[in-house]
């Protein structure tokens, strides 16, 4: 019985499915029934083919989890505070968490007010905008997108922009791929940071900025509602050009905020009625500061890391570093201001310099001036384009599109190499520079002379000031790096450190006297002069340095041996030259950066600096990548203080130069600054050394020198090196330009003296004829009898001297000085390399 009820039931089954086999076959027969099935089939096909041709080379959505958007580099002053940006798409990144969620759903109610709801993808949306595409087909209009704002995180970060059906599918297929991987939060995180809303800014912290000025937890709601209109086109509601076409679109995105239940109604009418309120950009920017060490730091970092991503991820447009500079922001101040004085108290009576810029008025003249490459220096001076002109005054453009009349009388300095009025020469469309002076402006003239100037900390080489030029604008050669220049007699103590090093001492006579060498059959005899053209027989080495003889120098390195001279002078940084004499008076190119940072080693005992622009760089992460100084420091990151001294880094301890050598290289050139060719200084009243320095010529003329804390270097001279003019000289010329930078830079600085090295011995000297003098005290006058010098152990002299021998030497000396002024033309001796049929 149980077998056939088996039985029978197996049987039941196989006629069932033979019957639904059946019903199917005779169903399929019917042409209705054929015809739908294909068209059920038809999406399904369609969507795998789409697959096949599109989705299948599309990106990986994956990526998206580790994307890092290109950021712009920060720099930071010495103080920590910002100083520039160097950027191509400025942005801030920001968490999701830090945007506030009003601010969230003005971007959802002007973009996607669905966007929680959907799969990544808005049908009803989707439909809309293929039927306006076919609707506007062949008429060249834009279609709407009908994306949402996962298809925009799509296309801006992994597509592109192009405007066609082709990215409209893969757009969607990378849409559903992104909502697989990510979660909403962190696809709102991507568009916020990513989004491009005018003004360079791209995500909304960064137009938060550029439009209000503010972070964007401080923004109002049609603030908010303002920046929600703008990633659609930007352009089309700019305040500025549109201002009642972007208060209309703020509004529309107010009313959707209010039917989507984000605020209420009362909030959109307070709202609504509000203005705009947008500015003209972030007021706490920095452009154009530190120019020439801004730029000089952009270029190390582009060489270490690379624009973009050519080098690494830490690009410099791209990488989002964070990096600290040495700038110190007061002394960069002071020494722009003090080396732009310098060139223009040089320049001042020379006449009216045409810069060679026009504008076209027929065209956006405003932007072509603002475009310029042309810097005008100084805060208050101006660039100005000449609108028109009549017989007695001209009307002037400035970039802004305001507008001013300057008066012939305001411009009647001659223009330069002849006797015509600068007035005259005006035309429509140039470009020239004017300055406000009380209700009007009036003319001024960019140098043609410039130059280059460092400010270097002693003992870390740490760069705090850097100019090199008038203005970095329109004029990125920075003189104080890249402008190659013989020295002059700022070379002199490179040549007497190694005389040192030597076995000669301060207190050495050396002769200065007529000094001739021999080069050969060809070339016969070379022979040296003092700028004077004579001489002052035989003086100690002091005196050589402090009124910088050149015939004492010469002689110098020739019984030294150039080789050595040569070999130090490399040592210290300043070059690599040939062993020719006249190298010992500066005949060899080097940059103010390298002479500058030899006088630093000189002031630090002779211990090896670097000069650095950067002291640290951290990547987007805070992670630091680079570091000046690389000395360790055990116990530095300590939580806590285990009681015992504090920790410190080793000192540097490379010694490059004996110790005792350097210190008496600097009281030498305290002397250069107390009766020398630097007297200008004295009026510091703080311990300083330096040098002057003057080429033939003379076409460079140069001041090198500071305190036991800070040394400066500065030069001055054309860039096509050409004279500039009989009274030019480094003491006259580039020393007041110290003197300028030094009264602001060094104001609040403590006031010590140069620290001398173990081993030195202080002894009382007769300042003339460099022997040792008992029962006498140097006293307070610079140009005192008696002065303390320097000397290394069992060096001093052996021989003294009598009290009316100091009274016969000064007599004598008097008498020198007095005959030194009855001549009919008095020339100063210089600190220059004399140029005699020329140097070699």
């Amino acid at each position: 019985m149980t077998a056939n009820t088996s039985s029978s039931n197996r049987f039941v089954l196989r006629r069932d499915a033979g019957r639904f086999r059946e019903d199917v076959r005779r169903a399929w027969q019917k042409r209705w029934v054929k015809i739908l099935a294909l068209l059920a089939a038809l999406p399904i096909l369609g969507i795998f083919f789409l697959w096949l041709i599109f989705a299948q080379a599309l990106p990986s959505a994956e990526s998206l989890l580790t994307y890092q958007p290109p950021l712009p580099t920060n720099v930071r002053g010495a103080d920590g505070e910002p100083v520039q940006t160097f950027a191509r798409e400025r942005r801030v990144e920001l968490k999701f968490d830090e945007y506030p969620p009003q601010l969230i759903n003005a971007f959802l109610a002007a973009e996607d007010r669905t966007f929680f709801r959907h799969g990544g993808i808005d049908y009803p949306g989707v439909i809309g905008a293929v039927g306006d595409y076919i609707s506007k087909m062949g008429s060249g209009e834009r279609a709407r997108g009908g994306s949402t704002i996962t298809q925009q995180v799509a296309k801006n970060l992994l597509l592109g922009d192009e405007y066609s059906v082709t990215r409209k599918i893969k757009e969607a297929f990378l849409a559903r791929r992104i909502e697989s991987v990510l979660t909403k939060e962190q696809i709102l995180e991507l568009y916020l940071n990513q989004i491009f809303l005018g003004r360079n800014a791209y995500g909304v912290q960064a137009a938060a900025r550029a439009y209000f000025d503010k972070d964007v937890q401080d923004l109002e709601l049609p603030e908010m509602a303002y920046l929600a209109v703008l990633p659609k086109a930007p352009s089309n509601y700019s305040p500025e050009r549109y201002p009642e076409r972007a208060l209309e679109r703020r509004n529309w995105v107010l009313s959707e905020m209010e039917r989507n239940g984000f605020i209420t109604p009362a909030q959109r009418a307070a709202a609504t009625a509000a203005p705009l309120g947008t500015g003209r950009g972030a007021s706490n920017s920095v452009r154009n500061f530190g120019g020439y060490f801004i730029e000089e730091v952009r270029r190390t970092l582009i060489d270490r890391y690379g624009q973009q991503t050519e080098k690494g991820p830490n690009g410099v447009y791209t990488g989002g570093l964070w990096v600290r500079t040495s700038l110190d922001v007061a002394k960069q101040r002071a020494a722009e201001n003090a080396l732009r004085d310098g060139l223009t108290r040089y320049d001042r009576g020379k006449g009216w310099r045409d810069p060679g810029l026009s504008v076209k008025l027929s065209g956006d003249w405003r932007s072509e001036l603002a475009r310029a490459p042309f810097g005008t220096g100084y805060p208050d001076w101006r660039a100005a384009a000449i609108l028109s002109k009549s017989a007695t005054s001209a009307t002037i453009g400035f970039a802004d599109g305001s507008t001013a009349i300057l008066p012939s009388s305001a411009a009647s300095m001659p223009k330069r190499g002849t006797s015509t009025p600068a007035f005259n020469t005006f035309r429509p469309g140039m470009i020239i520079v004017v300055k406000r002076e009380g209700n009007g402006y009036v003319l001024r003239s960019i140098p043609e002379v410039s130059g280059g100037m460092v400010v270097e900390e002693v003992a870390t080489g740490r760069i705090l000031a850097m100019q090199g030029g008038f203005d970095s604008r329109g004029d990125d050669f920075n003189r104080a790096t890249q402008a190659l220049r013989q020295p002059g007699s700022t070379f002199k103590p490179v040549v007497y450190s190694a005389a040192m090093d030597n076995g000669l001492t301060p207190a050495s006579i050396i002769v200065d006297g007529p000094f001739c060498v021999w080069q050969g059959a060809g070339l016969g005899n070379k022979c040296f002069r003092n700028f004077s053209g004579g001489n002052a027989g035989p003086q100690t080495m002091r005196w050589g340095v402090e009124q910088s003889r050149n015939l004492m120098t010469v002689r110098t390195a020739n019984q030294i041996g150039m080789q050595n001279v040569t070999k130090l002078a490399k040592t210290l940084g300043v070059g690599e030259y040939p062993n020719y004499l006249a190298i010992a008076l500066g005949a060899g190119d080097t940059t103010v950066m390298k002479i500058t940072n030899a006088f630093a080693i000189l002031a630090n005992n002779g211990k090896e600096v670097k000069p650095t622009l950067i002291d640290y760089v951290q990547d987007r992460s805070g992670k630091v990548i680079y570091r000046a100084d690389t000395r360790p420091c055990e116990g530095c990151n300590a939580p806590d203080w285990n009681g015992k001294p504090m920790p410190r880094p080793p000192l540097r301890t490379k010694q490059l130069m004996d110790p005792m050598t350097a210190y008496q290289m600097v009281h030498i050139l305290e002397g250069v600054v107390q009766r020398g060719t630097a007297t200008t200084l004295r009026e510091l009243n703080r311990p300083l050394f330096g040098k002057t320095g003057t080429t033939s010529g003379p076409t460079n003329v140069w001041f090198i020198g500071g305190s036991p804390d800070i040394v400066a270097g500065i030069y001055m001279g054309f860039d096509q090196p050409r004279p500039m003019g009989g009274y030019a000289q480094g003491g006259t010329l580039a020393a007041p330009v110290f003197k300028q930078f030094a009264l602001t830079a060094f104001k609040d600085m403590p006031v010590v003296p140069f620290r001398a090295p173990e081993g030195i011995r202080m002894v009382r000297i007769d300042r003339r004829s460099g022997r040792k003098v008992f029962g006498e005290w140097p006293g307070t006058d610079p140009k005192a009898a008696v002065i303390w010098e320097a000397f290394k152990p069992e060096s001093e002299p052996r021989r003294s001297i009598r009290r009316e021998e100091m009274a016969e030497n000064a007599a004598a000396a008097k008498a020198a000085r007095s005959a030194t002024r009855t001549r009919a033309e008095r020339r100063r001796d210089s600190d220059f390399l004399q140029n005699q049929g020329g140097i070699y």
